[in-house]
């Protein structure tokens, strides 16, 4: 019994990971709360699809058609007198920094553990900005698997005291 309820949850988190209107706390909190699913499976469940789904999202970015081959090239020049020049600027600053962030050890594992656990950033951008970073793929993996596992169990276990 407990091994469909796996599948279900695991294709129900793969769903979730990529469509976000798919809440996978609501799935485990109603499944679980209402008895008609063992709230550890579903937890684990949606877990590991939320993983295989973020790590298919992180893939996509980084092996895109022609990202490889792209050649670097210079931005346009912006007009910094104007109020959408001075935004796209900020723009791309804040995206450089980002980047730089998610590819240094020290910033993206703290930052994507954070987002599995918290959703703060929002883990469907982390993995965007993961796959065009230099992160690794294990790294990412293992980081998203640690803080989904985590954020569900414990909700898993709110909703089995009751």
């Amino acid at each position: 019994m407990w091994v469909w309820q796996l599948v279900l949850a695991v294709g129900f988190g793969i769903g979730s990971a990529v469509i976000p209107v798919m809440n996978a706390e609501a799935y485990v909190l109603v499944g679980g709360g209402s008895g008609a699913l063992d709230p550890v499976v579903a937890a684990v469940g949606v877990s590991v699809g939320q993983t295989i789904g973020k790590v298919a999202m992180f893939l996509a970015v980084r092996y895109r058609p022609g990202y490889a081959t792209r050649k670097s090239k210079e931005p346009k020049p912006v007009d910094l007198g104007t109020r959408r020049g001075r935004f796209v600027q900020w723009n791309r600053d804040v995206s450089k920094r980002l980047l730089d962030a998610m590819s240094d050890r020290r910033w993206s594992i703290p930052v994507t553990l954070l987002s599995a656990f918290t959703g703060i950033p929002p883990l469907y951008g982390v993995a965007l900005i993961g796959g065009a970073s230099r992160m690794g793929v294990l790294t990412f993996t293992l980081s998203v698997l640690t803080g989904r596992t985590a954020r569900f169990v414990l909700l898993a276990a709110g909703v089995s005291l009751f």
